[in-house]
Order: C-alpha cells, then structure tokens, then sequence
C-alpha cells in the first residue's frame, strides 16, 4: 500500500486511510471506505480540499475482500455469513445449535499477521442468528500470499467451527435415591426444568427408581428403547467411580463407559457412557443447583448429536473452574 495526500477531485477510487468527522462531530465516512464519485463531491461540499488516502499495490487483497474469503472457509453447519464495516466479517447461526471450535488450527490461524479470527468457546450453545464468529484484517490490505497461504491451511485440515443444530432432541432422565427415585424427583425436577429450558428444551421421557443395579438398569433399557439424544441420571448419591451402582448398571446393559472424572468444578464426578450412540451421563450434585457446571459444558454438543470422547471431556480443565 502507498498511503498520501491528494487533491480530493483526485481521491475517487481511493481508499480513506483515517475516518472524517463533519464539523459537528458527527461521522461523515469511515477509515478503509472506498471513495466514489458521490463522496467526492460530498467532501467538497463540507470544505475539504485534501484527504489521507492508500490504494491498492499489485499483489494486495482489499480488507473487505480478504475477511470475505477467510470467512468462506472457516466454518460450516447452520450459519450465514454477515459482513461488516472496517475490514470484517460475522459468522451468525441459522438455528439453534452447538459450536464446535478447533482450537489448534485457530491458535495457527491466528498466527498470521494480518487476519485474525474470534469465535464462541467450544461446546457453547447458540441461539438461531447469534453471532459466533468474527474475521478481522489488518486495516485495508492483505498480502495475497499470505490470503492463499491461510486458505490452503483452512481447505487441507477443515474448517475451523462448526454451527451443528440442535433439532428436536429428545432428554431421558432417570432420577435415582438410595429409599426411593421419588425423592430424587421431587428434589431435582425443577431444576432439571430450567436447565433444560435455557437449552430451549425440556424433558421427553423421566422415570425414577431405587439405586440399585438391578432397577437401575431396568429403568435406563426402558428409556433407551425410545431412542433418546441423550439419557441423564440424576443421582442422590456421590458414587466413588464406575464400580458403584450406576456404573455397574451401566456396564450391565452393555454400555461403553468413555470417561469417569472431568476436570471442571462443580461436576468432578461426572461419568459419561454410551449405549451405542445414546450418551448417558451421570453428574451426582450437578442438578441440585442451576448454577453452571459440567453438564451445561457438555449438554450442547450432545444435544446436537456429537460425540463427545473421553480426551476432549480431559481438554475441559481450561476453563473448567465455574465458580
């Protein structure tokens, strides 16, 4: 770029290098707009007789082109691209979904000098047309080589997010007490309700039982035939590991225990399995109260049917003390 001082009448074509004000303070046109004739002779009218300007050398991306580009790349699932002002670009959901980040490629991403990306935390639950990203250039030019450089990276190893919808899931609960499932149920089901609904769903199928093996695993094949997104058992009890009655029940129906432990407070003792594809959780003290915890880090991906694996519930310590 070759930024000067030019006779406005010769400014067309060029883009402003810093924003002009009118006389009163109120913005007249802003830093990297492209001036055209129309603007031309709205800065004579205001009395300007010179404007800071740049143009593009050969082998330059103009900003607005150059977050365009990168923005086409980064994402996929449920969203729109939106541009903006200043050399940007806002990645916005379609409909109501998780966000699922690489965080690797954009920590490389974002290594390059003159592009630079944001996005929401992985696993995060976003509202349909929430924005979830956004690509920002250095002011009003990139090298292309460094364009197509970071482009080639993004088409080789994938994009960076993804907006997966959460549609129509479908919540099991299994409420669980050492007397009777009945207490369980009185004590967490209000606060099952709103967890649930800031997820913008609610509970499809609940049963209780007594803690032990054999109703345990009763309770969860019956739930498991309707073919839940994803099954929560909701204990009294603080069980010492997978050993203990709901991870022997869980093993009893043939379920893939993933991980036992998270690294996040509150919700150490989270237990994560899966019946085939059906993910069944067991998170003993995380539906006493509706303050954040491990369930509400892992619920949005599984409500948008991802699998989540024992490796990235151990990448949630993080960020993993919630208060």
């Amino acid at each position: 770029m070759r930024a000067q001082t030019v006779d406005v009448r010769e400014s067309t074509g060029r883009i402003l290098c810093c924003t002009i004000f009118r006389a009163g303070g109120r913005k007249l046109l802003a830093k990297g707009h492209v001036l055209n004739e129309e603007d031309v002779r709205l800065l004579e009218i205001e009395g300007l007789g010179q404007v800071w300007v740049t143009e593009l050398e050969d082998g330059e991306v103009g900003e607005d082109d150059a977050v365009r580009m990168a923005a086409a790349e980064i994402g996929c699932g449920s969203l729109e691209i939106r541009p903006a002002a200043g050399g940007r670009a806002n990645l916005h959901t379609t409909e109501d979904s998780s966000v699922l980040v690489d965080d690797e490629l954009l920590k490389q991403i974002n290594c390059a000098a003159n592009v630079v990306i944001a996005t929401s935390p992985n696993f995060s639950f976003a509202r349909a047309g929430q924005r979830i990203a956004t690509v920002k250039s250095a002011p009003f030019a990139v090298p292309q080589p460094q364009l197509e450089a970071l482009i080639g990276i993004l088409k080789e190893r994938g994009p960076i997010l993804q907006a997966r919808p959460v549609r129509s899931p479908s919540v099991a609960i299994l409420y669980t007490d050492a007397q009777h499932g009945d207490r369980a149920r009185t004590m967490f089901e209000a606060i099952m309700t709103q967890r649930l609904e800031r997820l913008g769903t609610s509970a499809t199928f609940a049963l209780s039982c007594t803690e032990e093996e054999e109703p345990v695993a009763r309770s969860l094949q019956h739930l498991l035939r309707a073919n839940p997104t994803v099954v929560l058992v909701a204990s009294t009890t603080a069980p010492a590991g997978p050993e203990d009655v709901i991870g022997r029940a869980m093993t009893r129906i043939g379920c893939h225990l993933e991980r036992f432990l998270a690294p996040v407070e509150p919700g150490n003792l989270f237990m994560l399995g899966y019946k085939e594809e059906v993910p069944i959780i067991s998170a003993p003290g995380c539906f006493r109260s509706a303050k954040s915890n491990v369930v509400d880090l892992v619920l949005p991906p599984l409500l948008a049917r991802y699998r989540i694996s024992g490796w990235e519930i151990a990448g949630l310590g993080h960020g993993g003390l919630l208060h």
